[in-house]
């Protein structure tokens, strides 16, 4: 049976004919977890530079070093679309942050609201989840993810530019794909914590000539299943599903 190569994020800059160790991290799991040996190769990609096939020249307790033979893959990013949302706990934010990376979310902002109930944001946790994501999808990306900030504050410095698309059970249209007509990217989707929003920033969001506000059907949905099928109505209508961005 072929071997499946592995992939791999890595944060420094690759270029064909480097050579460099490998951080601690996935040296120990290109060693001791899949037992890789020199000559055998893997799939290196970042955000910046694309996907590169690497040989690994030297493999040690502690360390493995490679050479970058070829590259495979520029760099593709998804569409202009953030996913701006309130954390929730532990095991559902994961899978959340792992199906937002694998649905296109461009950039991940949490904002913190009058219900979040998250204590605490783990941003590293955040970040391990979409790579972890990007590389078990092939996706040559790794979207970014910002420092949480009070919905009352990312309202105020909003771009108007960018649509901000707000999950809102009492949305004037029934259909999404109405409401979304005619919006373009850049955009962001906005899903609120699992109380809901609040009436007073409810009113915010609405008062905001640069929100939409679709309803997402007559069922009441968790937040993480709120994420999944916003960022699917979304890419459909706007993002390159073939509704709209195809960058």
């Amino acid at each position: 049976m072929a071997k499946t190569t592995p992939r791999l994020h890595v944060a420094r800059p690759l270029s064909v004919n480097a050579e460099f160790t490998l951080d601690a991290e996935p040296s120990h799991y290109l060693a001791h977890v899949l037992r890789l040996a020199p000559g055998d190769v893997a799939s290196l990609f970042n955000e910046r530079d694309g996907e590169h096939l690497a040989y690994l020249m030297a493999v040690g307790k502690k360390s493995v070093s490679v050479r970058i033979e070829k590259k495979l893959a520029d760099a593709k990013p998804p569409p202009d679309i953030d996913y701006v949302f309130a954390p929730l706990k532990h095991a559902r934010l994961d899978y959340m942050i792992q199906k937002a990376t694998e649905l296109g979310a461009r950039r991940l902002r949490p904002v913190i609201t009058a219900r979040t109930i998250a204590e605490r944001v783990n941003l590293d946790r955040m970040r391990a989840n979409a790579i972890e994501a990007s590389e078990q999808c092939n996706l040559v990306f790794v979207p970014d993810v910002l420092e949480p900030e009070k919905l009352s504050n990312v309202i105020a410095s909003w771009d108007a530019s960018r649509r901000l698309i707000y999950c809102d059970e009492r949305a004037a249209h029934a259909s999404p794909a109405e409401a979304l007509r005619g919006i373009k990217t850049p955009a962001a989707v906005l899903v609120g914590p699992e109380g809901g929003f609040t009436p007073e920033e409810r009113d915010l969001l609405l008062r905001q000539p640069f929100v939409t506000a679709i309803s997402l059907g007559p069922r009441i949905m968790r937040a993480d299943t709120v994420a999944i099928a916003a960022l699917s109505v979304v890419q459909a209508a706007i993002g390159d599903w073939g509704g709209g961005d195809k960058s």
